[in-house]
């Protein structure tokens, strides 16, 4: 069966590559707004089931791999950030603090479809004006969520985790590749 990543995402494109089995990707078109009483823990699965099954209508006969991440503080989702400000206070929002990171992650073959929640919980060091300063001046932060990338430089900011590290990155390869298992698709 024919597999595919419904995502853009370099990131997610290297973690799926992981699994060693040839793949193709084509960006999902859906529509990622969320309705305003989207709890944020549930965000990122509802994104993720959007993205798979867009693909999945174009691709029936394939088993297609939809995931959206999202950074949560205070029960708030910190999406990408706009510019260099809002870079700015992102950052300033996680220093010294502890915040989760969700990927949500859809699978859609042959009729079915299954998804699932990670959630990994992150701690920032506290960060100087001059340290939030240089990130964003770094240009590194701009296209992830929360404004960070931990595999980048952004490792720099985080005192530590508890959970999967390539969660935080964008896709949880490992319970993925279980999920596929169980389902015998790899």
């Amino acid at each position: 069966m024919k597999l595919i990543l419904a995502s853009g995402s370099p990131r997610r494109k290297e973690l799926l590559g992981k699994l060693q089995i040839p793949f193709e990707v084509i960006v999902s078109e859906c529509d990622e707004s969320l309705p305003a009483d989207t709890p944020a823990e549930s965000a990122a699965e509802l994104l993720a089931v959007r993205k798979a099954a867009a693909v999945a209508k174009l691709h029936p006969d394939a088993v297609v791999i939809g995931a959206d991440t999202t950074v949560i503080l205070d029960d708030d989702i910190l999406g990408k950030p706009q510019d260099e400000a809002d870079c700015k206070r992102m950052l300033s929002m996680l220093s010294g603090r502890m915040h989760k990171v969700v990927t949500g992650v859809a699978v859609f073959w042959d009729g079915h479809s299954a998804s699932f929640a990670d959630e990994t919980q992150v701690q920032f060091y506290p960060l100087s004006n001059a340290e939030i300063e240089a990130y964003a001046a770094s240009g590194e932060p701009y296209d992830k969520a929360g404004a960070y990338g931990i595999q980048g430089l952004g490792a720099m900011l985080v005192a530590g985790i508890h959970g999967d590290y390539y969660n935080v990155v964008g896709l949880p390869v490992a319970r993925l590749a279980r999920q596929l298992r169980s389902f015998h698709l790899i």
